[in-house]
């Protein structure tokens, strides 16, 4: 971390000793402060203001202070502080649904979210996403195993506004990402002090404060500081707490004539309940329902009887580990951005951040089916891992005592606990000229250095009750060879499949132009990049031992541990990108715009580059994106429209084994996507509003005719034609539509809303041979402001308890469903109600 400190000190201390200070352009984002003589008391801005093509936005483009919505020639979605919590977001990744064509599975918790964007054939973790604080990427690569981002970031009333952009010039700007990017600008200090005290209560014994106040500190200096602590027992109780944490946010904001420069650092510590996939009745290829024993909408394997463990495989000599851990976050962070006027037309901005932190998994991760004991122990069914023991030979004992009867419904499944330590320092520094009036060219340098350094202990399949808060179950039987013990005194059939230890380290450097003309009604830009990412990553080799020498305890004969040499790969590429676009303003609330890119998407650690070796490392996927849109605003309406066609190629196909181990030749293959989204709003008399927003997706999968052989231990083994299946998890039709009205009192207003979302037929993996059906929810929301000072918040999801998938057993490659019926999967949770009581000042 000494590395780390010393170039941010260094990134501040020059910062602070500029001779002036200026509001300048953004790159990916950077919040545009107002001057010091215009930092009146906060307010919180009107739905209607937000959604108009005159608001400044940030984020994806160089013109100094930014850009007008109508002038934007890509897809942003934009949120007030206040509109972000009208979406009720159960988590950050949940926020990204009132995006067009953002599909969070949220159905996980808190963290730990796939993301799906329309036309990016994603299907787990969220490669194509990166979170923004402050124009900053959190961290050098968007995803890893067991990580993305919006994993690290918390909402809370220190957030002033988010902008969601996709795609187009966000490939050349920041990180370079080619999918999807959500700059998060943070609230910041006031000429007059002001800021919110809340309090919230949840049905799932929700307990939650959230406090905020900015205010002056000296003469053109302003602070702020804000954050929250809540605790939860979740939806899905697992009788100890599901989410339990908080986060702290400060800024320091410093303006003259010339520039401006704010100084901003956060403490988060939180964990949260992983939501492993239940079981679930399957009926024909689409219609799901409920197990018995099983309430899909409230239960959980999770419960204390497991929760507190001993991993003797984990890397070193064994691990203690806690469910109520969950996928928690303990990270750090501290940035800047500056911005200054040079005069005669020059520009320069600059922005860092540096962070780390632990980022750790203590989780349940599904495997085979689940099926009766006397199954499990004496048949050999593969779809449920049975042992295929002795018929009567066994004895089962729940851990604490207690004999098991044949006749329970159990199951094994992966106890595992990852420790990932992260660190990441970035900088984005930017020279902007105006070469002639309306034409300003932009130069750029993105710097960033990150690490990674982790332990996992993967697999140790723990035997238990196929029941909500599960019981650990204890098994030992008899042979020619005299007592064997099948499990150990926890109930674990192994110490891991995949006990690794691993460090990666590695820097992006990218130049990039950006130029940018206005004539008349024409905005014109082209832009392009240049990056090169130097990585590499030492993962330790593993040697089968059996830990104790006892051939008759079973659970440990053959346990896969580091045995002091490791495998170094080196992963070293260059790639440009680039993007054009035009925009014309058809009138001053009207404009049609046209675009196209084209981008890579470069390994991470754990995918494409830990596995390989040097020179034999995954192929960069590559994308062409074109798009063209319209938006219009008028007193009644707002529509913001866009169709594109997107190509992918270079997608990679690993073929595993039942345990995940790979066992063939990698394979490529593309994809060719074409799609609308929309984003509208009409509000035919004052006070009532329809909004929609939704996307359509034709999307399949290409340039690969040949069938790709799969292991499957539930449906059995096979192999499947993938060109011209429907992309991975990702709906054809998903839409949100929200009819709201203001009721104006003589002491304020009430708003009330309600929400219903569609979302259409999708799939698990590139097979599309499990399908996972469509569903519709309803969420609703009453808010009353009262008088100047204190408003009252009323809001609840999935009010109708729909049953609904996001995803099935992702250890399955193509049928998930046993002969029975069932199927392991993650349904959305039950009705969640909360009530909020805020005082502003």
């Amino acid at each position: 971390m000494n590395k780390h400190v010393r170039l941010a000190l260094s990134a501040a201390i020059a910062a602070c000793l500029m001779p002036g200070l200026a509001l300048a352009q953004n790159d990916q984002a950077q919040t545009t402060a107002p001057p010091a003589k215009s930092r009146a008391k906060a307010q919180q801005p009107s739905a209607a203001n937000a959604k108009s093509l005159e608001q400044v936005v940030v984020t994806g483009n160089t013109a100094t202070g930014g850009l007008k919505k109508i002038d934007t020639s890509y897809t942003v979605t934009t949120a007030t502080a206040e509109q972000i919590r009208m979406a009720n977001p159960k988590s950050t990744a949940d926020l990204l649904k009132i995006a067009p064509g953002l599909w969070p599975e949220s159905t996980g918790g808190q963290t730990g979210a796939n993301i799906e964007i329309a036309g990016f054939p994603g299907g787990g973790d969220a490669p194509f996403n990166t979170v923004q604080m402050m124009g900053s990427p959190l961290y050098g690569m968007p995803t890893l195993s067991f990580f993305e981002q919006t994993s690290i970031f918390r909402l809370d009333d220190t957030v002033d506004r988010v902008e969601i952009i996709q795609g187009g010039p966000s490939v050349v700007f920041a990180d370079g990402q080619i999918g999807a990017s959500e700059n998060f600008i943070l609230k910041q200090g006031t000429e007059v002090p002001s800021g919110s005290v809340g309090v919230t209560y949840g049905s799932e014994d929700l307990k939650r404060f959230d406090t905020f106040v900015g205010f002056p500190v000296a003469k053109d200096w302003y602070g702020s500081v804000g954050g929250f602590y809540r605790t939860s027992r979740g939806v899905r109780d697992p009788q100890f707490a599901a989410d339990k944490g908080g986060q702290l946010t400060g800024t320091l904001t410093h303006d003259s004539d010339n520039g401006t420069l704010t100084l901003y650092a956060r403490y988060l510590n939180d964990r949260n309940q992983f939501i492993t996939p239940i079981p679930l009745i399957q009926s024909g290829t689409d219609q799901f329902s409920a197990y018995p024993g099983f309430d899909p909408l409230t239960d959980t394997y999770y419960g204390k009887a497991i929760q507190h463990v001993f991993l003797r495989g984990y890397p070193g000599g064994g691990h203690d580990a806690n469910l109520g851990n969950g996928r928690g976050a303990k990270v750090a962070f501290f940035g800047g951005n500056f911005d200054y006027d040079l005069g005669n037309g020059w520009n320069l901005s600059d922005k860092f951040l540096l962070d780390g932190g632990d980022v750790n998994t203590n989780a349940l991760f599904s495997g085979t089916n689940p099926g009766s004991l006397n199954d499990m122990l004496y048949t050999n069914q593969s779809q449920i891992g049975a042992f295929n023991l002795t018929p009567g030979s066994a004895t089962a004992t729940y851990v604490g005592g207690g004999a098991v009867d044949p006749n329970q419904s159990v199951i094994h499944q992966g106890w595992w606990f990852i420790h990932k330590h992260l660190k990441n320092i970035n900088n984005d520094f930017r020279l902007s000229k105006e070469i002639f009036e309306g034409n300003t060219l932009t130069a750029g340098v993105y710097l960033a250095h990150y690490t990674m350094d982790d332990k996992w202990a993967l697999g140790n399949q723990m035997l238990m009750t196929n029941t909500p808060n599960a019981r650990p179950i204890t098994v030992t039987y008899v042979d020619p060879s005299g007592l064997n013990y099948l499990t150990d005194n926890q109930g674990f059939l192994d110490y891991g499949g995949y006990n690794i230890a691993q460090h990666g380290v590695a820097n992006n450097r990218a130049f990039y132009l950006s130029d940018v003309w206005r004539a008349g009604k024409w905005l014109i830009d082209l832009s392009g990049r240049v990056e090169n990412q130097n990585a590499y990553n030492d993962v330790c080799n593993l040697t089968n031992q059996n830990l104790d020498g006892n051939p008759n305890t079973k659970y440990d004969n053959s346990v896969p541990v580091c045995n002091g040499t490791f495998a170094h790969t080196r992963y070293d590429k260059t790639h440009p990108s680039w993007t054009f676009g035009v925009n014309y303003e058809l009138a001053d609330n009207m404009s049609v715009y046209i675009r196209a890119n084209k981008g890579a998407h470069f390994d991470d650690f754990d995918n494409g580059i830990r596995g390989n070796t040097t020179g034999n490392t995954a192929p960069m996927q590559k994308i062409q994106n074109f798009e063209g849109g319209f938006k219009y605003q008028s007193q009644q309406w707002f529509l913001d429209i866009s169709a594109y066609h997107r190509q992918f190629i270079g997608l990679l196909y690993q073929p595993t084994d039942a345990a995940g181990v790979p066992n063939g030749p990698q394979r490529t293959y593309g994809s060719d996507s074409k799609g609308v989204n929309i984003n509208t709003a009409w509000s035919p008399i004052e006070n009532l509003k329809f909004q929609l927003v939704g996307n359509y997706l034709d999307g399949h999968y290409s340039h690969n005719s040949s069938c790709l052989p799969y292991t499957n231990p539930v449906a059995g083994n096979g192999c499947a034609l993938i060109d011209g299946v429907q992309l991975q998890r990702q709906p054809k039709l998903r839409y949100m539509f929200t009819p709201s009205y203001k009721i104006p009192f003589s002491w304020g207003d009430v708003l009330a809303f309600v929400t219903y979302t569609h979302v259409g037929p999708h799939t698990q993996d590139i097979s599309g041979l499990q399908q996972l059906g469509s569903y519709h929810t309803w969420d609703f929301g009453v808010v009353a402001n009262v008088q100047q000072n204190w408003q009252i918040r009323l809001q609840g999801t999935n009010m109708t308890n729909e049953l609904g998938l996001t995803e099935s057993n992702s250890r399955i490659f193509g049928s998930a469903a046993g002969t029975t019926g069932v199927i392991l999967a993650r349904p959305l949770e039950g009705r969640e109600v909360n009530l909020q009581v805020k005082y502003m000042f």
